[in-house]
């Protein structure tokens, strides 16, 4: 007879749900370069209700002919802060945050968002905090810090900016915690719409802005609020939710640090700049990092 000392991480899981992790890190790194580009003619709050607007719209028509679950009282809190926290709060914040910071730095500060996920979701989830959590996550990390670092070198950082995209990270965590125990008996599809609405509902006192920066926004500015609504929100938050609902939070909140360096191979692509060696290292860096928090550890036998 023969016990173990360590069990799994996790099981295996289906092909599907690396499948809405691609899309979802891809959709996700793409949106820190499009609020870049945008942010001249969008003010942050009303680019924030423009984009929530839109990606309600989508997941309300995905919602047509779909299972409605009721709801409990403690699922309706859960939603409700997921909701202003992470569509809210979180998106307010980043385009804030993209006026003055470039994508790349910001992407790094909010990417600190996962540390901060698998500490809380061992701690306030009970999932723990496996050994190769730590391990990737510490690495991950190094590399998300050596991006910053490569990015910021050409000039001075903006201290507010940084203020805002720390809020960014703390609002995104804040909502993961609350949209993982939701995902318990909800359909992710319901949870991802309600919590879509509320954010756009909480953005409503930008409606003014909005309005003006419409007026004044060029048609490309325009179709990249649209963009932002159709696939970084509607598209890659339901393929989020959907993983989410398959493995721990604090895992699946890691392999976000691959987003820092898409971010900085995008803005080469669309903005033509050259990332510069640093930067190059620290995304093979976080693409380790992710790789090591995937490990799953041997069961280690003891004898009887």
């Amino acid at each position: 007879m023969t016990t173990t000392t360590e069990k799994p991480a996790t099981a295996r899981l289906h092909p599907t749900v690396f499948v809405a992790i691609g899309v979802t890190v891809l959709a996700w790194a793409s949106a820190f370069v499009v609020i870049r580009g945008v942010a001249p003619h969008f003010d942050g709050g009303a680019l924030a209700l423009a984009r929530l607007t839109v990606g309600a719209v989508l997941l309300g028509l995905l919602m047509i002919g779909r299972r409605w679950v009721r709801m409990t009282g403690r699922e309706w809190l859960l939603v409700l802060v997921f909701g202003v926290a992470w569509f809210g709060a979180y998106n307010v914040a980043l385009n804030i945050a993209e006026h003055s910071l470039d994508a790349g730095t910001t992407a790094m500060i909010v990417n600190i968002g996962p540390i901060l996920i698998a500490l809380g979701a061992g701690i306030f989830l009970g999932e723990g905090v496996p050994r190769w959590l730590i391990i990737g996550a510490g690495v991950a990390f190094v590399g998300v810090v050596l991006i910053g670092i490569a990015t910021g070198i050409s000039g001075a950082l903006d201290p507010i900016g940084l203020l805002w995209a720390l809020l960014a990270a703390v609002t995104y965590t804040i909502g993961v915690l609350c949209q993982k125990p939701a995902l318990k008996r909800l359909p992710a599809r319901q949870v991802t719409f309600l919590g879509c609405v509320i954010g756009a509902v909480a953005c409503t006192p930008f409606i003014g802005q909005l309005i003006g920066d419409l007026h004044t926004a060029p048609l490309a500015s325009i179709l990249g609020a649209v963009y932002l609504g159709a696939v970084p929100t509607a598209l890659a938050f339901s393929t989020w939710a959907y993983a989410l609902s398959k493995m721990p939070a604090g895992q699946l909140g890691v392999t976000t640090y691959v987003v820092p360096a898409l971010v900085v191979v995008f803005g080469l692509v669309f903005f033509h700049e050259v990332p510069p060696l640093l930067a190059i290292v620290g995304g093979v860096v976080c693409l380790v990092g992710v790789a090591l928090s995937r490990r799953r550890s041997r069961p280690v036998a003891a004898p009887e």
